[in-house]
């Protein structure tokens, strides 16, 4: 049975097509071998199709072979316009690439191919890797994400690879390669499985991506792979043993800041030794950093109640506080905050999540002894750690071989070792003057201090065109808080939990002041010290917010 065309249900909107003819209107009809119903983005009769070639599988949005994006114009301009952004060749490459990747990627210039490839264009996979494997060198060296991330971005810009987007977080680097507009980007990552403190190592990774992206020099993809198998194959400048002793000295050196005498600086210094050689069999079987650092804070704080307990005429609270010294992980605490500081949050609290368990390795080391120490009898005395001695001659020359020995065992070239003992020098002298001379509080005066480090090894690193870490790391030991760990230490064993926490909130304080003053220092030189023709201001700016927004 069929129905009246008239006698039909009509078609509700939804279904009827939007180029349906009006009433009234003849539809036309389409071939007997075609479907009624086709695309309302099928062509109209009369239009003829695209002949089918290699164009008929390109996409609408494919640009034509004379198309450049180099020379291409900008798709948006705001009313205020596009501050254009110089790079100057003779400003140091971390410079140049800090303010690129502080930059939109719409409003970054077009790079300059400093390397020489083929006409076919680089290998994009083997720069991508050869970008990686430089970025985790760097990443495990201590580096900060911002420098590393610099360091990635010049590696991939200098072979022409202008849409790269590098990403660097507390264990993992990842870069992302986009082509074009409508090519499907290219994302490669690696893993930091493991972390070793070799400054050597670290200048060698930064010389090298210096001459990379120097347009003097010219190193190809072979050249670059063979220079960075070499790195990774050199010996450290400083062996186990060598690495031992320099424990011990920074230890002794450290026991005579706060006080002590020629025993108190060999038993600290043999605290120290023991502690290290513990903490490496440990390291030889396998277990974390966490025990390893509560394993060698033992036994300093052992020597120290012994002497106490034997009633030997020194402080015991110097020995104990100069092992405290050689355990103290500044260089981790310095990153972490200057991850914070330049918007890395997400490394910055991994950074500072691994300072607090190191942190509370050499807690838990320390109190064991000291607990032990008070079951024994050993009349402890809190207050003689935060006496002030005033002994400036024997103080400079400790904190200079205290910053001796924390750049040994840094691994750092032997070139660099002597200006860092100078900054070291520098670095006591200011806290000193101004703590003991003005009577100023020790958390602005170590803040000053630091800052004046962080200034002074930024400028070296600008005349060598290398890391600044080499130059900072090393002189910041001798502004540690090791006395105000100990004091905060020993009142809670002995019952005062108040004056304990008190005491180490301000060694709290006391790192937080070097580690902002070491990346304010810094920031000060790349602010205000430019290079003739260098980057201006405008070309670093960071994200601007107002009331948290």
């Amino acid at each position: 049975m069929t129905e009246d065309a008239d006698d039909r249900k009509p078609q509700s909107d939804e279904a009827r097509s939007a180029f349906t003819p009006p009433q009234g209107v003849p539809q036309s009809q389409p071939p007997e071998n075609e479907s009624q119903i086709t695309s309302e983005f099928a062509l109209p009769e009369g239009l003829a199709a695209p002949p089918a070639g290699e164009d008929a599988e390109r996409s609408a949005f494919t640009p034509p072979a004379t198309y450049d994006a180099r020379s291409a114009p900008p798709a948006f301009t705001p009313a205020q316009g596009i501050p254009m952004v110089r790079l100057a060749k003779n400003s140091p490459w971390q410079d140049r690439m800090r303010a690129m990747i502080r930059l939109p990627v719409a409003e970054r210039p077009a790079p300059d191919l400093t390397q020489k490839t083929d006409d076919s264009g680089p290998a994009v996979p083997r720069v991508l890797d050869l970008t990686l494997r430089i970025g985790e060198l760097l990443l495990a060296g201590g580096e900060g994400a911002e420098d590393v991330e610099a360091a990635m971005f010049a590696v991939s810009r200098s072979y022409g690879l202008d849409r790269c987007e590098p990403n660097v977080t507390f264990t993992l680097l990842s870069i992302s390669y986009q082509p074009s507009l409508v090519d499907d980007p290219l994302t490669a990552s690696r893993t930091v499985r493991r972390r070793g403190t070799d400054y050597t190592r670290l200048a060698a990774v930064f010389g090298l991506v210096d001459d990379i992206s120097s347009d003097d020099t010219e190193v190809s993809l072979e050249e670059a792979y063979r220079r960075l198998a070499e790195i990774r194959r050199n010996r450290h400048p400083f062996d186990t043993w060598a690495l031992t002793l320099a424990a011990g000295l920074l230890a002794g050196g450290a026991s005579m800041l706060v006080g002590g005498g020629l025993v108190v600086f060999v038993a600290a210094a043999l605290g120290a030794i023991a502690g290290d050689r513990m903490a490496w069999v440990f390291a030889g079987r396998g277990l974390p950093e966490f025990y390893q650092f509560a394993v060698a804070a033992m036994p300093p704080a052992a020597i120290g109640i012994a002497l106490q307990l034997a009633h030997v005429e020194v402080r015991a609270s110097a020995v104990i506080t100069g092992g405290l010294f050689a355990l103290l992980p500044g260089r981790a605490l310095v990153a972490g905050v200057q991850d914070g500081l330049t918007g890395y949050y997400i490394t910055a609290a991994a950074r500072l999540l691994e300072v607090m368990y190191l942190f509370v390795g050499i807690v838990v080391g320390v109190l064991v002894m000291l607990y032990v120490g008070v079951q024994l009898g050993a009349q402890l005395q809190p207050r003689e750690a935060l006496l002030s001695v005033e002994r400036p001659p024997i103080q400079i020359i400790a904190a200079m071989a205290l910053t001796l020995a924390f750049a040994v065992l840094l691994q750092q070239e032997r070139s660099t070792v002597l200006l860092v003992t100078l900054n070291g020098g520098v670095a006591w002298s200011v806290y000193g003057a101004m703590h003991f001379a003005g009577d100023i509080s020790p958390v602005a005066s170590t803040a000053v201090a630091a800052g004046l480090v962080g200034l002074f090894g930024q400028l070296l690193s600008r005349i060598q065109f290398a890391s600044a870490l080499p130059y900072v790391t090393a002189a910041i030991g001798p502004l540690l808080p090791g006395s105000a760990t100990y004091y905060g230490l020993l009142g809670i064993v002995q019952g005062d939990v108040n004056t304990g926490l008190s005491s180490l909130s301000t060694a709290i304080a006391l790192a937080m002041a070097i580690a902002i003053g070491v990346n304010l220092g810094g920031e000060t030189a790349r602010l205000f010290l430019r290079v003739p023709g260098g980057p201006d201001a405008a070309t670093r700016r960071a994200a601007k917010r107002t009331r948290g927004f």
